[in-house]
């Protein structure tokens, strides 16, 4: 299998690459299984930096991966839709925070990346688009994920006309988060401000975010945070106008 994604532990922080620049990082079976597992145990990595290596992000699938695909039956086709369908639930169900540095372009499934993270920092140049109807496919594993990032209105629009758009356009529909001139330092900085909240905290805070709990199970979470070591430690540094451990321990 070839090297699709690399996956480097830096501290706390879990940096995950694709590294198919020859490829504009397009999507193959390849890079599909090694960017799952990446995702799949981040173990106690307190963010996680997604970008790409070369002149784009992602773009899309694989011209050679969807050429085979041509000769796949109905129940191969829904095994290879069911692989990239999965891909896209692990990153969304990623425990620790994700940050993705997007740049060049980020189409179809590359899109879609963007759209499963939960901070998207898009270089200023950066072209979108989910391009999937302009060959006669359809969004289907992306598609969830887009529609609830970027609300019916805009997916209406971008997921039928599948035309290109720029990244003052993907900030406004709430596609990424941030556009800067050096996405990559962005992203970086946005790291670090990730490192100085609580690890446990965080991990708790994307799970409400992601599955709107009941009151009472709000109020159980709350209550268990409040008691653990971690909630008690940030409530004592904050009476005592201290650094909480985990963020004097970085300085």
């Amino acid at each position: 299998m070839s090297n699709a994604v690399s996956t480097t532990r830096d501290g706390d922080v879990l940096r995950v690459t694709l590294t198919r620049p020859d490829r504009r990082n397009a999507f193959d079976a390849a890079t599909i299984d090694q960017l799952t597992a990446a995702f799949a145990d981040v173990g106690d990595a307190r963010v996680v930096l997604l970008s790409g290596e070369g002149p784009s992000f992602s773009a899309g699938a694989d011209l050679d991966w969807m050429r085979a695909s041509v000769d796949l039956d109905a129940e191969a086709n829904r095994v290879e839709g069911l692989r990239l369908a999965t891909l896209f639930a692990t990153i969304d169900a990623c425990p620790a925070p994700v940050v993705a540095a997007v740049h060049g372009h980020a189409l179809g499934g590359g899109a879609g990346l963007v759209a499963t993270v939960d901070i998207a920092v898009a270089q200023t140049d950066t072209m979108f688009g989910f391009t999937e109807v302009r060959i006669g496919l359809i969004p289907a594993t992306i598609s969830p994920y887009v529609i609830d990032r970027i609300g019916t209105t805009a997916a209406r629009r971008y997921l039928l006309t599948a035309e290109l758009f720029d990244a003052a356009e993907a900030q406004r529909i709430g596609l990424v988060s941030v556009v800067a001139d050096d996405a990559a330092a962005e992203a970086e900085r946005l790291v670090e401000t990730l490192l100085t909240v609580g690890p446990n905290a965080v991990r708790i805070t994307k799970q409400l975010v992601r599955e709107r709990p009941s009151n009472e199970e709000l109020a159980r979470l709350i209550s268990e945070v409040r008691a653990s070591a971690e909630g008690q430690a940030g409530l004592q540094a904050f009476l005592a106008r201290e650094d909480p451990p985990w963020r004097s321990a970085r300085s």
